[in-house]
């Protein structure tokens, strides 16, 4: 039996429209996903990592083959980004997320606009961040299907928020225009879901 599985979409295809699109989240999620996590458990079998957790083999990533490093990056980082989305529109966040942001980066606004420069200058495909690293508040990139969590990752820390800036998580609607796309991101990020990540970081 294939150790890893693709968890449940928390919410409809069309949930997050307008700012992301039913067919952008039903490519994203049925065949992008689901191809990391069929493409993990193939490169898995008979190996010692079948009998590991994806945050074990995560944090070893330098260890592994290749396909495992971007298979079982890929598999991560869309289950955490599928939760840290949601159809409930909380414009902003509040209380300890609100004030871990304002303190560490002035204003929300200001945060905004730092995440959005780490999205947007992300070269080709990748992630940007917002982590918690030693008790504060920090964003950064990663290249790929690379996390913070990796230990080969030059941008380190425990995800708290992300999102996914490779072109097919928002060609169909957006085409090149990516700062079109980050905007819209803010509309249906699942702030409770992040005050849980916070908390537990």
């Amino acid at each position: 039996m294939a150790p890893f599985k693709q968890a449940p979409l928390p919410y409809d295809f069309a949930a997050l429209e307008p700012s992301i699109d039913k067919m952008t989240m039903e490519i994203h999620y049925t065949k992008h996903h689901a191809t990391y996590v069929k493409n993990l458990n193939d490169a898995v079998k008979g190996t010692d990592l079948e009998k590991k957790t994806l945050e074990e083999i995560i944090k070893n990533i330098g260890k592994a083959p290749v396909a495992i490093r971007n298979n079982g990056g890929g598999h991560w980082n869309h289950t955490f980004f599928w939760e840290v989305l949601g159809p409930k529109k909380t414009a902003a966040p509040t209380g300890a997320v609100a004030d871990a942001i304002n303190g560490q980066f002035g204003s929300m606004d200001k945060f905004k606009e730092e995440f959005g420069k780490a999205a947007t200058t992300r070269f080709g495909s990748g992630w940007a961040w917002l982590v918690a690293q030693n008790g504060k508040l920090a964003i950064g990139s990663t290249p790929n299907q690379d996390n913070p969590l990796m230990d080969v990752s030059d941008f380190k820390g425990t995800p708290i928020l992300g999102l996914d800036v490779w072109e097919h998580a928002y060609y169909l609607k957006y085409q090149n225009k990516r700062p079109d796309y980050i905007k819209a991101f803010w509309e249906v990020v699942n702030w409770d879901k992040v005050a849980e990540n916070l908390k537990k970081a």
